[in-house]
């Protein structure tokens, strides 16, 4: 079956750096928009920044320029690299595939940025 495991959360202060890590399994990972997510409390589930097979990005306004997504074919992963981290990006971290209209989430990783 699919699996979506996410990897790398914590706690880190402002300004401070994270890399999250998605490893997947039980898909054609190659095929598949991959996409990162985040939801705090008391919000709705957002999207943060989304990979396409060919590699084209896009990201929220919000992290644009702070963050970087990628991913590793070979190693059927994709990661999200968070720089400047500040408060209001604190949140649940979900990995997201879709192919086909059929779409996979992950667990979550929490990700807590605070001094």
């Amino acid at each position: 079956q699919v699996r979506l495991v996410e990897s790398g959360g914590g706690l880190v202060q402002p300004g401070g750096s994270l890399r999250l890590s998605c490893a997947a399994s039980g898909m054609a990972f190659s095929i598949n928009v991959m996409g990162w997510y985040r939801q705090s409390p008391g919000k709705q589930r957002e999207l943060v920044a989304r990979i396409s097979v060919t590699g084209g990005t896009n990201y929220a306004d919000s992290v644009k320029g702070r963050f970087t997504i990628s991913r590793d074919n070979a190693k059927n992963t994709v990661y999200l690299q968070m720089n400047s981290l500040n408060p209001e990006d604190t949140a649940v971290y979900y990995c997201n595939s879709l192919s086909f209209n059929t779409g996979y989430w992950g667990q979550g990783t929490q990700v807590t940025v605070s001094s």
